[in-house]
């Protein structure tokens, strides 16, 4: 049963090496990473990490950072990584949409590289909400046309505190899919609970090209969310960690612990990912 990982962080050394330095240089990095115990990895220690749990592949990407070189200079390293371990990783590109055309132009840069996604977006910390048209809607645009995802941080209205969780609700999610109908967007965190809203058949319609990563999946919520969501978005759930700050022994555990039906586990794991990242129109 093939494993594809559909949301994972990469690191250079360098950052890692630095922390301190980068720390200062971005207020949403520092919320998350200024416990030092908070972990950073690189792609070696990624793919070594696979390798240990079983992993057959991840998508990549750097930190949003709010500054657009900054994000340069991660999907470079996102580049080398992918080129390195081409059959093994799946690079998205991070910018700051508030860049504009500079972000624009940076994520053609990327998928020239072999990039086949963009993400993950940090609204909160790159300072925009996915309400702001004039700030998303040309990256959106140029997505669509290309028929690439976009990944963005989404999060719970309710709940726990926690570091990185950010305004980025359902309803803001819903307006999104609505404003783009023709984008496919992939929602971190289950959507922040946006899955269950589609029994309502209006709200099914507007998501209809819209899918839920997992990705932290044992912080948030119990086990029996999969079953759930799986009698209600069955294609749509893709089987995530938010590595490094999930380890692959906890994340599966977690979706086994689910007892759900082989036919909904190999799609979870990976079976719904290789058709979005993969399309039959592209193989």
């Amino acid at each position: 049963m093939k494993i594809i990982d559909l949301h994972t962080h990469i690191l250079s050394p360098e950052v890692i090496r630095d922390r301190a330095r980068y720390l200062e240089r971005d207020g949403w990095f520092r919320s998350l990473y200024q416990n030092p115990k908070a972990r950073l990895a690189t792609a070696d220690e990624l793919v070594a990490d696979m390798d240990r749990d079983g992993v057959d592949q991840a998508v990549t990407f750097g930190f949003a950072w709010a500054d657009e070189g900054l994000c340069r200079a991660s999907n470079d390293y996102v580049a080398e990584a992918i080129r390195r371990y081409p059959d093994r990783l799946i690079g998205f590109a991070v910018v700051n949409p508030r860049s504009g055309a500079a972000a624009i132009r940076e994520v053609e840069r990327c998928v020239e590289l072999g990039f086949r996604g963009v993400g993950e977006l940090l609204p909160d910390g790159q300072g925009y909400t996915l309400d702001e048209a004039d700030v998303l809607d040309p990256l959106l645009n140029w997505l669509e046309e290309q028929g690439l995802p976009l990944l963005a941080h989404t999060n719970e209205p309710v709940g726990h505190a926690y570091c990185g969780k950010g305004c980025n609700t359902p309803e803001v999610v819903y307006r999104l899919a609505k404003r783009h109908p023709r984008a496919t967007l992939i929602c971190a965190h289950w959507g922040g609970g946006l899955p269950f809203y589609e029994l309502m058949p209006e709200v099914r319609r507007v998501l209809a090209r819209v899918y839920y990563d997992t990705a932290a999946s044992p912080f948030l919520y119990d086990s029996s969310i999969f079953a759930l969501a799986a009698r209600i978005i069955r294609p749509k759930i893709l089987f995530a960690t938010d590595y490094p700050l999930l380890g692959y022994p906890r994340a599966l555990r977690h979706l086994r612990a689910a007892e759900l039906a082989e036919d909904d586990l190999a799609r979870i794991l990976g079976g719904n990912a290789e058709r979005l990242l993969w399309p039959p129109e592209q193989t």
